[in-house]
């Protein structure tokens, strides 16, 4: 590693808490001085975690893919043009490449990207990732003093006509919803005594109860989140009836939500029961509430981290014998909502608890749910 390569590097110990040892020394060969200086400043204003990771992501993706297309830095702030061949090289139309091979992305490009273990894909980009590296962009350039010309018409008609032109089917985060009762065989392979059962078992059902948590929610939790409320009815039209116990889980900063708004979504009956066992049987009186364990068993003081999260799930999902290729933990997500649509919950209650911000995007899943049980698709069967 240069002398010049090390003092980057360095300089990116201040994002220690985002980013792999061995990440930091990647970016720090991408990632120009000035770079590193806006990444340290956004730091320092308290940037969320998951933003700061995509916005050095997509930096050093940045930095590569200029030097590669154009044996340039990337320039501040970028002129249109250079703009228009980011996108003309990242959504393409796959057919006209069959016959104009200088079609998309240039080989050359390509291979450098690929070489840097940057590029993975032979077709073009998803136009939401090519989307969400503009934003970076646009946010780096705002950070940096500038404006830049990404509201330009010229760039958002190239835009509309590139992601027309690609027509790729856009995918899901997970093949498969894990609706009530998929969740429930993937418990039945935490039965048991042990922490870890004991861990899994109250994760996977907090983040599905409390309305389908992000699996940066879930690894974030700490335990001065949870307030006990009062127990409330177990039958909502009998208020003098049975009780079920209450947990509130105080948000804080999360994807839709800010670091000081009141956000809050609750937990009754038994996942606060479930929820509880955990954090008595750990002895997890304060910080993180979902936390490592050791192959012999021993609590950690760490948090579990969001990719930990995810393979927590992969493992049970494979130990209740279905593919893991079929389910992430956005499918807990996903199949919250899918849930309260199967079961006629109304779309805005459903909201309240999922937390999601736009109608559109929430009603996705109830549409999902509505045309998979309705008519239109039987007229032959």
């Amino acid at each position: 590693m240069t002398s010049s390569v090390l003092v980057r590097a360095e300089g990116l110990d201040v994002l220690e808490s985002v980013l792999p040892f061995d990440r930091r020394e990647f970016l720090a060969g991408l990632l120009t001085d000035d770079d590193i200086e806006t990444l340290r400043h956004l730091a320092k204003e308290g940037m969320g975690e998951n933003s700061l990771r995509a916005l050095c992501s997509d930096l050093g993706y940045l930095e590569a893919w200029c030097q590669a297309a154009t044996e340039s830095p990337l320039p501040w702030p970028a002129p249109e043009a250079l703009l228009i061949k980011f996108v003309a090289h990242h959504l393409w139309d796959a057919s006209r490449r069959e016959t104009d091979p200088s079609h998309g992305m240039p080989a050359g490009v390509a291979a450098t990207l690929k070489s840097q273990g940057l590029l993975r894909a032979d077709g073009p980009h998803a136009p939401n990732t090519v989307r969400r590296r503009l934003s970076s962009w646009s946010t780096l350039t705002k950070w940096r003093g500038m404006s830049g010309k990404f509201n330009a018409p010229g760039l958002q008609s190239a835009i509309k006509l590139a992601v027309r032109a690609s027509a790729r089917q856009r995918g899901r985060k997970s093949k498969k919803a894990v609706t009530a009762d998929i969740l429930a065989a993937f418990l039945k392979a935490c039965t048991g005594d042990r922490l870890v059962d004991i861990r899994d078992r109250a994760l996977l059902i907090t983040a599905f109860a409390s309305g389908g948590r992000r699996r940066s929610e879930i690894s974030a939790l700490r335990v001065e989140q949870l307030v006990e409320e009062e127990p409330v009815p177990a039958d909502p039209k009998n208020p003098d009836g049975e009780k079920l116990p209450c947990l509130s889980i105080r948000l804080g900063r999360t994807k839709t939500t800010q670091a000081d708004s009141d956000a809050f979504v609750l937990l009754v009956g038994r996942p606060v029961l479930v929820l509880k066992d955990w954090l008595e049987r750990a002895g997890v009186t304060e910080g993180a509430v979902f936390r490592g364990i050791d192959r012999w068993g021993n609590l950690e003081k760490r948090a579990l981290t969001p990719q930990a999260v995810n393979l927590i799930l992969k493992r049970r999902v494979a130990e209740a014998g279905f593919d893991p290729a079929a389910f992430s933990a956005h499918g807990l997500r996903s199949g919250y909502l899918t849930e309260t649509a199967r079961r006629g919950i109304p779309l805005p209650e459903a909201m309240q608890q999922s937390q999601h911000r736009s109608v559109q995007q929430a009603s996705n899943y109830y549409n999902d749910a509505e045309r998979t049980l309705g008519r239109a698709a039987r007229i032959l069967t």
